[in-house]
């Protein structure tokens, strides 16, 4: 499982996992000691907080993927930046998003042919947990891109 992590950052550690459900969940945290502020580019090391974020990846097994990322959001010293803490990003995910960009890419092909009805019946499966409200988001999102 380490391994699967680390292909989707290199900077992640697996902390533990459980299946439930038919669903793995992943619990992971960030190694990385200082941060980089999105907004002036100093470099930070002092941690303000830790929270959970979760995210569906892409299924192991046929069995679908939760990551559950101990966050970490952290102090900007830069007297001169407008902001004053930022989180943790990934390149893999999207600003507050709940899905992998390789899942939305999965959930774009396989919903591009068909009814968001019929994707979603099939990707539930085994896929990921997505609505028909969010194939259809998702397909508007890239057609017009």
């Amino acid at each position: 499982m380490e391994t699967i992590i680390k292909m989707l950052d290199s900077n992640l550690e697996l902390n533990s996992y459980e299946i439930i459900d038919g669903t793995i969940y992943l619990h992971v945290e960030s190694i990385r000691q200082g941060l980089q502020c999105p907004l002036c580019g100093s470099i930070s090391t002092r941690v303000h907080s830790h929270y959970e974020r979760s995210f569906q990846d892409l299924p192991i097994q046929g069995k679908k993927v939760v990551v559950i990322i101990n966050n970490c959001k952290m102090f900007c010293d830069n007297s001169n930046c407008e902001r004053t803490t930022f989180a943790e990003s990934f390149a893999f995910l999207s600003h507050k998003s709940k899905k992998t960009h390789r899942l939305k890419d999965e959930i774009f092909n396989v919903s591009n042919n068909m009814s968001s009805i019929a994707a979603q019946r099939l990707l539930r499966d085994g896929v990921a947990m997505v609505s028909k409200s969010t194939i259809c988001l998702l397909l508007k999102k890239r057609i017009n891109h």
